[in-house]
């Protein structure tokens, strides 16, 4: 008896699965495909990206070829183009560029392309930061020393990673417009910085006791 209501059970089941099907068959099959399209969009979007991660890699070695050829002019034309189309190797050549322009002494040129850098705003703090530092370096000691100070005060705030050479640099300025007072301040606090590394510590601590004499 109970075999028969086993049947009986097993019967309204598939019944109800065909009625089911029938119904919402080509809505679950819709489904699917739909799932099955992403799927391969995405497998397809990442195997998209690397390869252009790896064709942009083989670009950069080659502009870094070029350079250590001697063809500056020629590698900063393919950093330039890599840093516009941005991708894993854009902030790398981006630097490269400006580090070759100011090797081929376009002083304005290397400052500009330092600056688009420390302008990026999804950049990570710490690479704009540097590139605020490379920038008021070229143009130290023919800049507006008042303009470098106010550039580099978020930089010499506790706790920036790049707070001595900030400090430092400020001091420079300082100096630069006048003020030997302040930077005798500045250079004293960074050769009593702790955090700061040991050469501008004790380069700091020489400038000081110069100043002071």
């Amino acid at each position: 008896m109970s075999e028969i209501f086993r049947e009986i059970d097993e019967e309204l089941r598939r019944d109800n699965l065909l009625k089911l099907w029938s119904r919402y068959g080509r809505y679950i099959i819709a489904a699917a495909v739909f799932v099955l399209i992403v799927a391969g969009g995405i497998v397809a979007w990442r195997d998209h990206q690397l390869t252009e991660r790896r064709a942009q890699s083989t670009r950069y070695a080659s502009a870094l070829a070029l350079a250590r050829g001697g063809k500056e002019a020629d590698a900063v034309k393919v950093f330039e183009a890599i840093a516009r189309e941005g991708g894993g190797y854009a902030v790398l050549a981006s630097f490269e560029e400006a580090a070759l322009l100011a090797k081929s002494g376009d002083r304005e040129a290397a400052i500009a392309a330092y600056d688009r850098i420390a302008a990026t705003n999804e950049l990570d703090p710490g690479l704009r930061g540097l590139a605020v530092l490379l920038s008021v370096m070229h143009i130290a000691p023919g800049g507006d020393p008042h303009a470098t100070i106010e550039r580099l005060a978020p930089l010499t705030a506790s706790g920036s990673s790049w707070r001595p050479t900030a400090l430092e640099l400020t001091a420079l300025a300082k100096l630069q417009s006048g003020d030997k007072s302040g930077a005798l301040g500045l250079y004293r606090s960074l050769a009593d910085d702790l955090t700061a590394p040991r050469e501008e510590r004790a380069r700091a601590a020489e400038i000081a006791a110069a100043l002071a004499s």
